[in-house]
């Protein structure tokens, strides 16, 4: 295993390359501001005819995103689209008609259910669990929620995971999300269904709207991902069997701070597998 360096500019890796598709909190954003050169250099990309699909556990359909992604001053033009882990949870949903759900997440997600004549009940009275976040994660961890967790494995309930991030940057504070939850209840020996990043699901979904966009299949050493979790997003690209650019500006920044090179040693222990290039933030 080689020493891994960081790399100054997208530009530098996309030859050959006709598809990205990116992370967005922590690699477009940081949930309260856009980051320009980022946007810039993914629309630059697009400008030179490559595709751009942004993948995000957000437990929200992608509208919800597209919205959230305007506010928070992301151009349209920067992607061709969205998928989100919430997109998948939604068709859970939808193939299970008439059960009863207990929903875990703050209200603002509610559009996980928007439309879909989704039944909504006390724990226990439910089917399953759909799981979108903490209620409070300002204030809360999954340990606040081990007593419910409990219950739901005594009645032997599925949770449906529809974020499978465990932290998540908003501002320079890393707050829980309802990944966190999941991995307790798993670890208490409760089922559970995760949507969203590292899982196969997301990245197929993602190649076909890319195939859509194209017209034409693209094949997978085509293709580059670009995150910021190694337990998400390096994973999940090299699960599917796709590079990975990796940007350190995100929920791992402490850890690389001050670091220019990587040797073979750090990069085990950092990484397992190494991805492709580091980047201290995208831009082209």
């Amino acid at each position: 295993m080689t020493s891994l360096r960081f790399v100054e500019r997208l530009g530098d890796l996309v030859d050959g390359v006709e598809v990205i598709l990116s992370d967005i909190w922590g690699v477009v954003h940081n949930g309260l501001e856009a980051f320009p050169a980022a946007c810039k250099a993914l629309h630059t990309y697009r400008q030179r005819g490559g595709i751009v699909i942004l993948i995000t556990n957000a437990p929200r359909p992608a509208d919800s995103v597209q919205r959230q992604l305007r506010k928070l001053g992301v151009a349209d033009e920067t992607y061709d689209a969205i998928v989100s882990s919430g997109d998948l949870t939604r068709h859970f949903v939808a193939d299970h008609p008439g059960k009863k759900i207990f929903w875990v997440g703050p209200e603002r997600d509610s559009s996980i259910h928007r439309g879909l004549d989704a039944v909504l009940g006390p724990l226990e009275q439910a089917d399953y669990i759909i799981c979108t976040g903490l209620f409070d994660d300002e204030t809360e961890s999954a340990e606040d929620y081990r007593a419910m967790l409990l219950q739901a494995r005594e009645r032997k309930l599925p949770l449906v995971c529809a974020n499978p991030d465990i932290v998540v940057e908003r501002g320079d504070r890393l707050i829980y999300c309802a990944g966190a939850i999941a991995e307790l209840y798993r670890e208490l020996g409760g089922e559970v269904v995760f949507y969203g990043k590292p899982h196969r699901p997301i990245y197929e979904r993602a190649m076909v709207l890319a195939a859509e966009r194209r017209g034409r299949p693209t094949s997978l050493d085509r293709v580059l991902a670009i995150g910021d979790s190694v337990r998400t997003d390096l994973t999940g690209a090299l699960g599917f069997g796709i590079d990975c650019l990796f940007v350190t500006r995100g929920i791992h920044s402490e850890e690389f701070e001050g670091i220019d090179q990587l040797d073979p040693a750090s990069v085990k222990e950092l990484f397992g597998h190494p991805p492709r290039a580091l980047m201290r933030e995208l831009r082209w």
